[in-house]
């Protein structure tokens, strides 16, 4: 489980194509402190197991590491398209002594969206994005919104796209300060909602939609 506040940004090292999988390795500091093989990592929203760590210099420390993404995840996120020299947002798993600065993220992803437009103003952006319209019924004005592994408060909702508004913070720390407009961003519903939406369901009529 995860909070949506991002550690640290992270640079894609290697990709490995295996035909109906990629390892993929990423440089990274922070969340390397105290790093153990199968620990989990959230990249870009996506939860990742920690399969192998290294060093990018023969006998240094270690600021590599590895994990292996399988055809469900391909298929069903952005990460089939990451590239060497990318730039990634990554987050440790929470611990129970920790602060839960977002909200509840389980690093599954919901679905694919697409950044639509920017709009800058003095001192935040607010940026729309696409989502697929089954998503529509799990997201509410002043909910929460997990895009690319950001914890974000939704500004407007829409039936096939939502706004968030990006603070100086978001925007220097994160890859949505340098998304483009056409680029691909991984998105999570509140998990709550989910379960919320699916009890409710069995009480309205045949066909009814929570």
């Amino acid at each position: 489980m995860f909070t949506g506040i991002v550690e640290e940004l992270g640079t894609v090292h290697a990709v490995l194509d295996q035909g109906d999988a990629l390892r993929l390795t990423i440089a990274a500091e922070t969340v390397l402190d105290d790093v153990h093989l199968g620990d989990s990592i959230s990249v870009n929203g996506c939860c990742l197991t920690v399969s192998d760590t290294g060093s990018s210099v023969p006998g240094g420390a270690v600021d590599l590491w590895t994990a292996d993404l399988m055809q469900e995840t391909l298929d069903r996120t952005s990460l089939a398209g990451v590239a060497p020299g990318d730039r990634v947002n990554l987050e440790r798993a929470v611990t129970a002594d920790k602060r839960l600065g977002g909200h509840i993220v389980q690093g599954h992803v919901d679905g694919v969206g697409e950044v639509l437009a920017r709009t800058p103003s003095e001192h935040w952006e607010v940026v729309e994005v696409s989502m697929p319209p089954e998503m529509a019924p799990y997201l509410v004005e002043k909910g929460s919104i997990t895009v690319d592994g950001v914890s974000l408060t939704l500004v407007d909702v829409g039936e096939r796209s939502f706004t968030v508004s990006l603070i100086p913070e978001t925007l220097a720390r994160t890859t949505l300060g340098f998304r483009r407009v056409g680029d691909r961003v991984n998105l999570e519903t509140d998990v709550i909602a989910k379960h919320v939406a699916k009890l409710v369901r069995a009480y309205l009529p045949q066909g009814g939609e929570a």
